[in-house]
């Protein structure tokens, strides 16, 4: 049996991950769906579905899907295109939700890929809530310039949040046990920082090194494919 799930659609950042695991033998493969197509126009006339549906049968292919094997999809909406190309080809599957061990692969490879734009571990892991959208906007406006190519910005929540007014003010931190949310590393306390504040749905202050030189990522938005 083959299962198909979908991980990061409901991330700020990045595209989203397609994987595909025959339960038996535990082959994965994945592909994403690149941010490209959260954009403009693309993401306005859903051409992400059509993409997920092409990676749905490129995966199938990779894991040499035999007639008759049994085929399980999610159940979410980002299989619509998908699954209407299934019945039209007169492929079998089942509509459920997909669980373990595909649940956690998809979810680690996403992470991984989230982290390799240049997300905090702690953005991702250790968390209830690892992806959620004010707790990723606050990393994204901590380097706006930079950071905002990796978003989703097609979506309504991008475009309602994406140009709210940020405050710039230039202090000394007399705490401790803060990172500096640009170059991750710890703020040395009695530093002199940049102090960043906004409010989204509440009010956020973010700190960072007065004149933080953190490295650009350059891994933007590369197509990302695999089988394991």
């Amino acid at each position: 049996m083959i299962q198909i799930d979908d991980s990061g659609s409901g991330s700020l950042i990045g595209g989203t991950c397609i994987g595909a695991m025959r339960a038996e033998s535990g082959e994965y493969a994945y592909e994403f769906i690149p941010i490209e197509y959260y954009r403009d126009k693309a993401f306005q006339t859903k051409k992400y579905l059509k993409k997920c549906s092409q990676i749905v049968f490129s995966l199938l292919e990779r894991l040499a899907h035999a007639a008759g094997e049994s085929l399980e999809i999610c159940q979410g909406y980002m299989f619509e295109t998908a699954k209407k190309e299934l019945e039209r080809k007169g492929i079998a599957y089942t509509s459920t939700k997909i669980g373990e061990p595909l649940q956690s692969r998809i979810e680690e490879t996403f992470q991984e890929y989230a982290m390799s734009l240049g997300l905090p571990l702690q953005y991702v892991k250790y968390t209830r809530y690892p992806l959620h959208f004010h707790r990723i906007l606050r990393w994204v406006y901590a380097d706006f310039h930079n950071r905002a190519p990796l978003c989703k910005t097609g979506w309504k929540s991008w475009k309602r949040y994406s140009s709210i007014n940020v405050e710039i003010y230039h202090d000394v931190l007399y705490k401790s046990s803060y990172t500096c949310l640009k170059c991750g590393k710890e703020i040395i306390k009695g530093s002199r920082v940049k102090r960043l504040e906004y409010v989204s749905n509440c009010p956020n202050i973010i700190y960072l090194h007065e004149n933080c030189q953190a490295p650009v990522h350059r891994k933007l938005c590369r197509q990302h494919s695999s089988k394991a």
